[in-house]
């Protein structure tokens, strides 16, 4: 049966809580497979796996309990070895690769931040901010409303001005918290956010890299501020040598 591979922790790491499942319908037995000194936490593959979010709540739950007590690499969702053998195999391959990442993500957590404008409320700095466009919009004003290149020409002032206050806001939001991160992470660009930043923070400073967020929050109103978190360090497991082909590749590979 195939395995699935939730994480990789030292050889050390504390013993799972007794009874702990996983993903699957029924739920699998969580074990540990070990190679030196480092393990892996798994459970046996179900065939139908599918990233349902039963099955998405279950793979953080693993490593949830998992990362309670020690540090963990987490996999993606979904990385499956041929079998137990494979996993082990992998270990010792990239051991040195994947001791280096424990030691430097130990005792820190990932947050997640994304802001988007507040639509009505970024006009308005954009037209108070912008004598030019205020300009055109009171001349369409006193033309009835402006001839079509005029409402055009104020619409394409009206949305450079916004994509302009956006790379502007979204580097004030980064620079707002990152003196309470150890790393900064640029997710990939999603429509309708002007950040998705991951930030790799140590839990003795959470506390006040929240209290940044919050008072980003506050200076920013015209934002919509989400942070999420603690997760696991998904966006700081870097790359190592490519695994073979057939084994659990994907280790290094954060998850949304």
């Amino acid at each position: 049966m195939s395995t699935y591979v939730y994480g990789i922790t030292a050889a050390s790491h504390p013993a799972l809580p007794e009874g702990l499942t996983g993903i699957g319908d029924p739920a699998r037995p969580v074990r540990v497979l070990t190679a030196g000194e480092l393990a892996a936490v798994v459970s046996d593959a179900p065939e139908d796996l599918r990233p349902k979010r039963r099955e998405l709540l279950a793979h953080q739950g693993v490593l949830g309990e998992a990362g309670a007590a020690g540090c963990v690499l987490p996999m993606r969702f979904g990385s499956v070895a041929p079998d137990d053998d494979s996993v082990t195999g992998v270990l010792t391959e990239r051991a040195e690769h994947y001791k280096e990442r424990l030691r430097a993500l130990d005792g820190k957590v990932e947050y997640n931040i994304k802001a988007s404008h507040v639509e009505e409320a970024v006009l308005h700095h954009v037209m108070a901010d912008n004598p030019e466009i205020r300009a055109q919009a009171e001349a369409n004003r006193q033309a009835g409303g402006g001839s079509y290149d005029d409402k055009i020409r104020l619409g394409e002032m009206v949305a450079a001005a916004v994509k302009a206050r956006e790379a502007e806001d979204g580097a004030l939001v980064i620079r707002a918290v990152e003196s309470h991160a150890a790393a900064v992470s640029e997710g990939p660009a999603s429509t309708g956010w002007l950040v998705n930043a991951s930030f790799l923070v140590g839990r003795d400073e959470a506390a006040g890299f929240l209290e940044a967020a919050e008072q980003a929050r506050k200076d920013l109103p015209h934002l919509e501020l989400r942070v999420n978190g603690p997760l696991p360090p998904y966006s700081f497991v870097e790359p190592g040598p490519a695994e073979p082909a057939g084994t659990a590749a994907g280790a290094d590979a954060g998850a949304e």
